[in-house]
């Protein structure tokens, strides 16, 4: 029986949705009409601190304005509800502790000052990004196919470069990785840090939708990484890959700046027992300097573009023509 192809965008109510978001989610849009599939709507509200309910009140209306439609989401319901992050805390839960359980995180006092201050170290072994991965065992999801093709207003068919993407944080050091008792002593998510704990030394594979194949290898491209923060709220891994699969996303269409994430989630998958959906990392739309557009591009949000008098339409055909 053919699957039925579910595609979903993910927006986060930190601030108004910038162009370059909205382009990506009009990507996800087409490839789920593409496939004669549904799309979801999920908002993804876990940093409490930024988060604001008028933003995703603003970010729904936007993206209605701008051209997208879909089948289910918070506004509209669905068979998946809820479709708010900060609501469905207790499917976290579950497999922070079939993670725990399994002995697949452990408890972490490091904080990104003390892992930044840990790179800055000098390494005996270390080995530069750019060599090649040369004996490494391979690790292989279930779901490998062949590529599709690209998207026509993105730049012509290319293998991504993963390296691009890796050293954007600095690899744990490992100091609380081994330390004795620890996973057995700690029985909450509470008051630590929880650390996923990366098979050192095995290559990661996956064949993105739109070009190709990618690898990395875990310990050295990404290292250990958080899965739950030691304020209690779980992590941006943990909860798209719980969410992915509990709403039976088939594909995920994104920026290509999470391409490293995608490494780290197959991981996850893996970890418990889910099955990972395909993938499709779209090109980034960058400013005059080369950098990706980002929140702090307030002139490029749709908010501000709809109040310059742009059309969705134009904003559209601007840059589709260019690409």
């Amino acid at each position: 029986m053919r699957q039925i192809y579910r595609g979903r965008i993910a927006p986060s109510p930190t601030g108004f949705l910038h162009f370059g978001h909205a382009m990506t989610f009009w990507r996800a849009q087409e490839r789920a009409r593409e496939a004669g599939g549904r799309l979801v709507l999920r908002i993804e509200d876990l940093d409490s601190d930024r988060c604001r309910r008028e933003f995703a009140d603003a970010i729904i209306n936007d993206l209605h304005w701008f051209g997208l439609d879909w089948n289910e989401g918070p506004d509209i319901g669905g068979p998946c509800v809820p479709y708010v992050q900060s609501q469905r805390r207790s499917r976290y839960l579950e497999s922070w502790e079939k993670l725990r359980v399994g002995g697949f995180i452990y408890p972490c006092k490091c904080s990104r000052k003390d892992v930044a201050e840990a790179s800055l170290a000098p390494h005996e072994n270390h080995v530069s990004l750019g060599q090649r991965h040369q004996g490494a065992a391979v690790f292989r999801p279930p779901f490998v196919s062949s590529a599709a093709g690209n998207p026509p207003f993105l730049e012509a068919n290319r293998a991504i470069d993963a390296q691009e993407n890796f050293g954007e944080e600095p690899l744990y050091p490992g100091t609380c990785r081994s330390i004795p008792g620890t996973i057995h002593k700690a029985k909450t998510s509470a008051g630590t840090h929880w650390r996923f704990r990366v098979p050192n030394g095995e290559r990661i594979e996956f064949v993105d939708e739109r070009v190709g194949k990618q690898s990395a290898v875990a310990g050295r491209d990404f290292g250990d990484f958080i899965v739950w923060r030691r304020d209690d709220v779980q992590a941006y891994q943990l909860a798209v890959v719980v969410d992915d699969a509990a709403m039976r996303i088939s594909e995920v269409v994104r920026g290509k700046d999470l391409l490293v994430s995608t490494f780290r989630q197959l991981l996850l998958y893996h970890a418990l027992n889910l099955t990972p959906p395909k993938f499709f990392h779209t090109q980034l739309i960058v400013d005059e300097s080369g950098k990706r557009l980002a929140k702090r591009h307030g002139a490029l949000s749709l908010r501000a573009l709809r109040e310059r008098g742009f059309a969705a339409e134009e904003l559209r055909a601007c840059y589709m023509g260019k690409s």
